[in-house]
């Protein structure tokens, strides 16, 4: 009985992994769509974030600076079709941010968030997860882009980096001297073959398979306690 509930648990797992695979590849083909009918007379409009938009996403005030003034600390604007945030630069005491399901190819106006701990930005249309060094930054989901490496990545307090369902091919990128506090890492639904590079032997949490078809290389290869 254990075997078939872990069985079922595991098909549950690959059919929701294969579900939001395939939701992603359907949106990439409406958005490349878009783009190539740029002949035809229409493109993408741009969409900036709007200070309506702002003002509805913005939550959680708390003290700032020597406690005698107050901030908000907390955004969220998902499925909003945002192809820019430049908006948010203004805006540095946030320290979570979702920019989840739009048109975002770009986070450089993020990097004077410098009091960021907390950022997801699933399912945008970003190359590459290459940002500036935010000191405090703990937690960053990046699940569901078109991003091809693992360069750029210099965070020293990330704990927690999520590149699920990306285009990933190579494991060179992360290193242990600028990501020393990294424990865990997901990897699913990318085209890693191999973990070859991979220098983190403070990871706890390594998760590679099924999608990934790929050998691992433990000789060259250091990683902490579990791969999955």
């Amino acid at each position: 009985m254990e075997g078939e509930e872990r069985d079922g648990e595991e098909y549950t797992l690959q059919e929701e992994e294969e579900a939001a695979r395939s939701k992603q590849e359907e949106e990439e083909q409406v958005r490349e769509g878009a783009s190539e009918s740029a002949g035809c007379g229409w493109v993408l409009a741009p969409r900036p974030l709007t200070e309506e938009v702002l003002k509805e996403g913005l939550s959680l005030l708390c003290k700032s600076g020597n406690g005698l003034a107050h901030a908000y600390v907390k955004f969220e604007a998902k499925s909003k079709d945002l192809t820019d945030v430049s908006i948010l630069e203004r805006f540095i005491h946030l320290r979570y941010v979702d920019l989840s399901d739009n048109k975002l190819h770009d986070l450089s106006p993020l990097s004077s968030l410098t009091h960021l701990l907390w950022l997801k930005v699933d399912g945008n249309l970003l190359s590459s997860a290459c940002m500036q060094e935010l000191p405090y930054l703990q937690i960053i989901s990046f699940a569901h882009n078109r991003i091809k490496d693992m360069e750029g990545i210099t965070h020293p307090r990330l704990a927690n980096l999520s590149l699920k369902g990306n285009k990933i091919q190579t494991a060179l990128g992360l290193s242990h001297s600028q990501l020393f506090s990294l424990q865990i890492l997901e990897l699913r639904g990318n085209k890693l073959e191999s973990t070859a590079g991979l220098n983190l032997p403070k990871l706890k949490n390594l998760y590679l398979l099924p999608e990934n078809k790929l050998i691992v290389h433990h000789s060259e290869t250091k990683i902490g306690e579990a791969i999955s």
